[in-house]
C-alpha cells in the first residue's frame, strides 16, 4: 500500500472543504450579521509506515502515518456597526443575539437587526418572522398615528410616552452549541444554554456588518489553489513511480 498516495488524497479532500468554506464567506460578505466560517486542519494518526521488511507492526518500529482532518467552526467576533438612520434597524454592541420565531414554532437567533412592522403591528425580521421579547413572546406595537418609535439601549420600546415592549437579547453559554441555519441565523439546542442578557446594549439606526474580510478570504483562496496543485503533482509523481516499477517487473 502506498500510504503517501492516500495522504495526498486526504489533503486534497481537506483543501476542497476549506475552499467551500472560503467561497461561502466571500459570497456572504455583504449579508447583515453574517459570521465567518472557519476551518481547522489537524493531523490524525493513520497507522504507521514500515519501510523495512523486518519491522513489526504495532511495535513502534515504523514511522507514524499522519493524515489531515478538517473541522468546521464559526467565528462569532462582532462585525462593525454601521449607521443607516432607519428607525427599524438595530445593532447589538457586545455579546448577544436577537431572537425570532420560525414558521415551525422554534426559536432562532441572529445578529441581523433589520426589522419591519406587519399590518397587525407585530415587529418582524426582514424575513417576516416575529421578533421576540426578553420573555420569549412576539412584540406587538401600537398603531403609529404619527408617533415615532424609539428604542433605548436596553431594548425598551417607546411610542410617544408609552412603553410598548422590550426587544430581547439572548446570550449563549456555549457558543459552540449553536448550529448555523442560513444568512447569519442560528438554532440553539438545550446545551447552548441561551439566557437573556441582563444589560444589553442596542443601537437604533445601525446594522451590524458581517465579520468577513474579503481580501483575507481571497488570499486564502490563492493559498488553497497552490497547495492543491502541489498535492496533485505529488500524486502524479507517485503514480508514475509505481507505473515504472510495474513495467520493470513485467
Amino acid at each position: 500500500m502506498n500510504i503517501g498516495l492516500y495522504q495526498n488524497a486526504s489533503s486534497l479532500n481537506a483543501l476542497e472543504r476549506w475552499q467551500d468554506a472560503v467561497s461561502q464567506n466571500i459570497t456572504s460578505s455583504q449579508v447583515t450579521g453574517y459570521k465567518r466560517r472557519t476551518v481547522q486542519v489537524s493531523g490524525v494518526n493513520a497507522g504507521e509506515m514500515l519501510y523495512d521488511p523486518t519491522m513489526r507492526a504495532n511495535q513502534g518500529e515504523g514511522l507514524p502515518a499522519v493524515s489531515p482532518q478538517t473541522r468546521f467552526g464559526i467565528s462569532f467576533i462582532s462585525g462593525e456597526n454601521q449607521p443607516t438612520g432607519r428607525e427599524l434597524d438595530f445593532a447589538i454592541s457586545g455579546d448577544g443575539f436577537f431572537a425570532f420565531r420560525t414558521p415551525d414554532g422554534q426559536t432562532a437567533y441572529t445578529r441581523a437587526g433589520q426589522f419591519d412592522v406587519q399590518a397587525d403591528h407585530t415587529l418582524v425580521t426582514a424575513g417576516g418572522m416575529p421578533v421576540l421579547s426578553d420573555s420569549g413572546n412576539p412584540i406587538q406595537l401600537q398603531a403609529a398615528q404619527g408617533r415615532s418609535l424609539v428604542v433605548n439601549g436596553d431594548g425598551t420600546i417607546r411610542q410617544g410616552d408609552a412603553v410598548v415592549g422590550h426587544i430581547g437579547v439572548f446570550k449563549a453559554g456555549q457558543l459552540s452549541q449553536l448550529s448555523s441555519l442560513s444568512a447569519g441565523t442560528f438554532s440553539a439546542g438545550p446545551a447552548a444554554d441561551m439566557k437573556p442578557v441582563d444589560s444589553p446594549a442596542i443601537q437604533q439606526g445601525y446594522l451590524e456588518a458581517s465579520n468577513i474580510a474579503p481580501l483575507r478570504e481571497m488570499v486564502d483562496l490563492v493559498n488553497i489553489s497552490r497547495a492543491y496543485e502541489a498535492n496533485q503533482k505529488l500524486i502524479q509523481s507517485r503514480d508514475d513511480a509505481m507505473q515504472k516499477t510495474l513495467d520493470a517487473l513485467s
